[in-house]
């Protein structure tokens, strides 16, 4: 079994936001149908902050602990803030995943981007197709 950091047992026993948000401005879907992990992020935008963010994971721990740090990490940053979090900053915040739970980082940044997408989308913005990698997912 991989070493998790005491973080990301702290998430993954105890994840913030987790739930639904009813009228989202925006909503992200991102999934690996090799492990099965599956992750909805919801976002509600107030002046181009992101006042709320919560997220429905399936998955194992490390889907959890990304899909709560990713929305403890978004809520209160503007939206160019928020494009920031990446794989690798969400990793680094929760002190390390173990290399074959790396790409649950992948899925919780893309959910969170494709949110805001989706968000960008209905205000009627241009949003750039985002390029799918390959290895994003295993």
């Amino acid at each position: 079994m991989p070493a998790y950091s005491e973080k990301v047992m702290d998430h993954f026993m105890n994840p913030r936001n987790v739930g639904e948000i009813e009228d989202a401005d925006g909503i992200g879907e991102e999934g690996n149908p090799v492990c099965g992990d599956m992750m909805t992020f919801y976002i509600k935008v107030n002046d181009n902050r992101l006042s709320d963010v919560k997220f429905k994971t399936f998955g194992c721990g490390a889907a959890i602990a990304v899909s709560s740090i990713v929305s403890e990490m978004a809520i209160g940053k503007t939206i160019e803030e928020a494009r920031k979090i990446t794989p690798s900053v969400v990793a680094k915040e929760l002190g390390g995943l173990p290399k074959n739970k790396y790409h649950c980082s992948n899925l919780g940044a893309q959910a969170l981007n494709l949110a805001i997408d989706d968000y960008q989308r209905k205000q009627g913005m241009k949003v750039k197709p985002r390029k799918r990698r390959k290895n994003d997912h295993e």
